[in-house]
This record gives C-alpha cells, structure tokens and sequence, in this order.
C-alpha cells in the first residue's frame, strides 16, 4: 500500500484521461469521471465502476444527466507498491471504464488485457 493525497491521486486520473487517444476521447459523450475515496460497501474491492447508457445502446434522442464513471481511490492505493505501479492500475482503471461507455463488457476487455 502506498500513500498519496486526493490531489495527486486526481491528478494521475487526469493524466489517464489525458493519454486517451483524441478520435476514441472525441466519441466519448456526456460522461463525468469522478473520484470517490471507497467503493460500494456490497464490493469493498471494486477499483471502478461505469454507471449509465452505453454507447451502443443509446436511443437516437437519448438526453438526461450525464454518465458516471468512478474510480475508487482507496483500493488502488491499497493494491499498489508504487507509484508507478499506481498509475498503471489508475490508466487501466479508466480505459476499463471508458470501455464500457463504449459497450465492450468484462469479457471482451479481458480479451485485451483490460479486465
């Protein structure tokens, strides 16, 4: 386990966020991406979670409040040694859940290294 205030921790989420190539970050719409210090007490272990309407199964009229994407800082600290460790586990953390904003499911991102 490793320490690291809410302030750096936001910021390697913003550097994960930063390193999404421009055309795949471009298609990713009305998400919020927030940090929350503890996952839901039902799954103590979760490092994120996506709540909302996947891309792919949107309605041509879809509107309402933007998609959530969390990531659960605590567990990442918790899992990681390192820093840079850290940052991985936060970059692949992201990807994961942009993924599923995109509509690719645990199966399909454990095919690319993802889950």
């Amino acid at each position: 386990m490793i320490e690291l205030g809410r302030a750096e921790f936001e910021a390697l989420v913003d550097r994960a966020l930063d390193g999404i190539p421009d055309e795949l970050a471009a298609m990713v719409q009305n998400v919020v991406v927030l940090v929350e210090d503890e996952p839901p007490a039902d799954d103590p272990h979760l490092l994120g979670l996506y709540e909302g309407v996947a891309l792919t199964e949107r309605q041509a009229n879809h509107a309402g409040l933007p998609d959530q994407i969390f990531v659960f800082r605590n567990p990442l600290l918790d899992m990681c040694d390192s820093v840079e460790q850290l940052e991985d586990e936060v970059r692949i953390t992201v990807v994961h859940e942009i993924a599923h904003h995109f509509g690719l499911d645990d199966a399909e991102l454990h095919a690319l290294g993802y889950a």
